[in-house]
């Protein structure tokens, strides 16, 4: 057969065709047996991880308020207990962290390792804290896994008499309360206050573990501490809200900050019943917090040198990120930065290893921010180079004040200038205090880190001024300054 250009095109025979057919039918079978092989993979897959995600754990034991050993919790949960072990790796970062330290046992402190002395690195805060036992040992913190043991065995514990109130946040302490309280745990909690530390820490055995964030029936987030339920609940009242109850009516994305709020917080201890308060019936800004503090008259001690009466501020994590933290006005808690999620085939695991997000950077903030761990780490250090630039220069003014009291003493200065440099020496000190024992060194709040630092320097330099016979009252804020300040409040920024 010729077509029309003049080639010529043979037929297939019958055979060639039938063995064509063949071939193709046996491709289509192998094809498709692939496809389904590959398609049944995927769905096996998907089911299993789908099996995974939704068996959030296998339980091996039965878990209630009595058990307290984490390490029984982690027959249940293994990653999450492996990775709170680590809590007990020691790791610095440019700033904070801790770096251990060698020593040699004694009969009283048997450790051979602690962290490094913070009143080695810096001996103005000796002069901040004399005639309080914070100036006899004052160190690094180490992880969770520590702080049971280096509570009992700093000076501060055993040289100074302390009640139990201690033990809230340096001890799994929710059987104890419970046993203390004959199932009642406020009565507990108050029991336990008012017991010496000595006598109640021979009670407890573990350091805050599982027991004290979780619910053992359902592993939801709760909050344990009886000190931090009053503190919320005053602090909504003062927003407007009554009533309120943190387990009731608190979110879960809140409960992931709340449950480190139990300790990481500012308090004081009520002086006849050593119960731990926290003192957010005003509000949770510093000057709301010296307001309470002003009204109520607690003090924590006498200064040895100058005589000034003085509060103690403690490590107001809580305080500060949650009223003035970037962070927190747009959702991000505590756990999401300090105890990232991390991915085990389907499941979303929180991570337990607790440290500094600087540890950690890929998983803490690179889930949000869009940039290079490298800078990022960069971002926050110099964030923190800032805070302790504006910091010493505040220091170094509140021991010259000092100094200038120590002379003052005894050099005719009339006493009622001495009683006005003391007040303002408190204020200085309390405001310096509550960011250099906070732990973020100014990352949490940067900008009202340094506006609580510019008022500590502020209180140092009218000390110094009434002690060379300024008036107090002339160094009251100028009527512009109060109209802007005014202005500020107004806006809902101070």
């Amino acid at each position: 057969m010729s077509d029309d250009t003049g080639s010529s095109q043979v037929e297939p025979t019958p055979r060639r065709t039938s063995n064509r057919r063949i071939g193709f039918i046996i491709a289509a079978i192998a094809l498709t047996a692939i496809v389904t092989a590959g398609i049944t993979a995927i769905l096996a897959n998907v089911i299993e991880r789908m099996g995974e995600a939704r068996d959030s754990y296998t339980k091996v034991v039965d878990l209630d308020d009595t058990v307290v050993d984490p390490a029984v919790w982690g027959q249940n949960f293994p990653s999450q207990y492996d990775s709170y072990l680590k809590t007990s790796e020691m790791n610095g970062t440019t700033h904070a962290g801790s770096q251990p330290s060698e020593r040699e046992a004694t009969e009283l402190d048997p450790r051979t390792i602690t962290a490094t002395s913070r009143l080695e690195e810096d001996p103005r805060l000796v002069d901040m804290w004399a005639g309080y036992p914070f100036a006899e040992d004052y160190r690094h913190a180490r992880g969770h896994a520590y702080m049971l043991e280096d509570q009992r065995y700093t000076i501060r514990v055993a040289d100074f008499e302390q009640p139990g109130t201690c033990l809230n946040c340096h001890a799994s302490t929710v059987k104890l309360m419970n046993d203390l309280g004959d199932g009642d745990r406020e009565a507990g909690f108050q029991a336990m206050n008012q017991m010496p530390y000595n006598e109640v820490t021979q009670l407890v055995d573990h350091p805050v573990a599982c027991i004290d964030c979780h619910d053992p029936e359902t592993m939801d987030l709760r909050v344990t501490r009886p000190a931090f339920e009053k503190g919320i609940a005053a602090l909504k009242k003062s927003e407007g809200i009554d009533d309120y109850d943190v387990n009731r009516d608190a979110t879960r994305q809140e409960m992931r900050t709340f449950v480190c709020g139990q300790c990481h917080v500012e308090y004081y201890f009520e002086k006849d019943t050593k119960e731990l308060t926290f003192p957010w019936s005003k509000g949770l800004d510093i000057d709301e917090i010296w307001e309470y503090y002003g009204e109520d008259g607690h003090k924590d001690f006498t200064h040895a040198t100058t005589g000034a009466e003085v509060v103690k501020a403690q490590h107001p994590e809580f305080d500060i990120f949650w009223s003035n933290s970037v962070h927190a006005a747009n959702g991000v808690s505590c756990a999401d930065c300090h105890m990232p999620y991390k991915s085990e085939g389907a499941r979303k695991v929180t991570d337990h290893h607790i440290q500094s997000p600087l540890l950690a950077v890929n998983s803490s903030c690179m889930t949000c921010h869009h940039t290079s761990a490298e800078e990022m780490e960069d971002r926050v250090v110099s964030i923190q180079d800032q805070f302790i630039g504006t910091r010493d220069v505040a220091f170094d003014s509140l021991v010259a004040l000092i100094r200038a009291l120590e002379t003052a003493q005894t050099d005719g200065t009339p006493a009622e200038q001495i009683d006005a440099a003391r007040e303002f020496q408190n204020k200085a000190s309390f405001y310096l205090d509550y960011v250099y024992s906070e732990n973020s060194y100014g990352f949490h709040a940067p900008a009202y880190i340094q506006r609580i630092l510019a008022d500590s320097l502020d209180a140092s330099r009218k000390g110094q001024l009434v002690l060379q016979g300024v008036d107090p009252e002339s160094l009251e804020p100028s009527e512009l300054s109060l109209e802007n300040e005014q202005k500020t409040a107004e806006r809902g920024n101070r």
